[in-house]
């Protein structure tokens, strides 16, 4: 084709192209690359916040504003590649929230699916439904989809938690509610620990479900228990060469994930052990609850040590190693992938 014809062509293009747009309507074949990749390109880039950098910054927003007055204090975990959009990963909100003693977070509710994973407490506490639960260090705890909820501090030292929500989920599909109790708290009508009785000890109620939906119906799952149960694992056998001692949050209604749109996990990296590298298309975050690690993700290598937090885009190789034991809590959108058929991984 001469130059004279290539230009009359894109001429003749553009001027139909023209034609389209007051109608509505474009040209598929100009786009078709980029809606339909040969593979995951995940907006998110690798990304590390130290604790050390953090937590100062935390505990100086606490001198500028009430929990009462921000309703929710909390320094956005802002992915760099994403700034302004609240998101740490493409479709997971997080950050880190701060209580100090005497404050309480108002009650409210919201469609968004919410976990904690706690930091730091001595007297930090949640109200979920009308059940009060203690937060403790390492404690992963449940906001159910529409669940009231407020939080407090009775303790003499802050409570400080990393917060996950499925809130750009919940925007994606544009089913945003939100609503406010007309108290600072909810009352509380159960008795502490009731849901973990009741569905926690291998056993549930001969009938009904979850009172949460699809939600698992125990929202505080204590560290102890949960560590204890990986080291018992830990020291049975030897670690799986990618997922080293890995296990699951699990909803004992159906055995599924704790969380419908959230999966949760918790992982043990002995002393000295290295992973091999694995990649999956949810996109993960990781908090570092005990020891300290090197991770390489992708091209990058992040050195962790307790309470850090580090991104993992999608489709990103990661692997993992311990200079001393290690514990790692994570989370991601694989649950929700998983319903939709759309998760996959790869190992090397």
């Amino acid at each position: 084709m001469s130059p004279a014809t290539a230009r009359a062509v894109t001429n003749d293009r553009q001027a139909f192209y023209d034609k389209l747009s007051p109608h509505a309507l474009a040209p598929l074949w100009e786009v078709l690359k980029g809606l339909v990749a040969s593979e995951p390109k995940s907006k998110a880039v690798p990304h590390k916040w130290a604790y050390e950098t953090l937590r100062p910054l935390l505990l100086e927003s606490g001198g500028l504003l009430t929990a009462e007055e921000a309703e929710r204090r909390v320094l956005v975990l802002e992915n760099p590649s994403m700034p302004g959009m609240s998101r740490i990963t493409s479709s997971i909100y997080a950050g880190v929230q701060l209580i100090l003693p005497g404050e309480t977070a108002p009650a409210h509710r919201h469609v968004a699916s919410a976990l904690r994973f706690v930091l730091e407490s001595d007297g930090g506490f949640t109200a979920v439904a009308g059940e009060r639960t203690d937060m403790r260090r390492g404690d992963f705890i449940i906001t159910p989809n529409w669940g009231w909820h407020d939080h407090g501090n009775a303790g003499k030292k802050p409570a400080i938690w990393v917060d996950g929500l499925d809130l750009p989920i919940v925007n994606l599909f544009e089913c945003g509610f939100s609503d406010h109790w007309p108290e600072k708290s909810q009352p509380i009508g159960k008795a502490e620990g009731d849901s973990l009785a009741r569905y926690g000890s291998g056993m549930v109620p001969l009938r009904g479900g979850s009172p949460f939906g699809a939600t698992s119906p125990i929202f505080n799952y204590p560290y102890e228990k949960s560590r204890a149960a990986l080291m018992a694992v830990a020291a049975a056998g030897t670690p799986d060469p990618h997922d080293a001692v890995s296990l699951r949050y699990a909803n004992p209604i159906d055995g599924g994930w704790a969380m419908p749109t959230i999966a949760t996990w918790l992982t043990h990296i002995p002393a000295g052990f290295e992973t091999k590298a694995i990649r999956s298309t949810d996109g993960q975050t990781l908090v570092v609850a005990e020891g300290s690690a090197e991770l390489e993700v992708g091209d990058k290598t992040f050195k962790l040590v307790e309470n850090d937090i580090v991104c993992v885009p999608s489709w990103s190789p990661r692997r993992v190693r311990a200079s001393k034991n290690a514990i790692i809590f994570g989370f991601s959108d694989r649950s929700a992938q998983e319903k939709l058929a759309i998760w996959r991984e790869a190992r090397s």
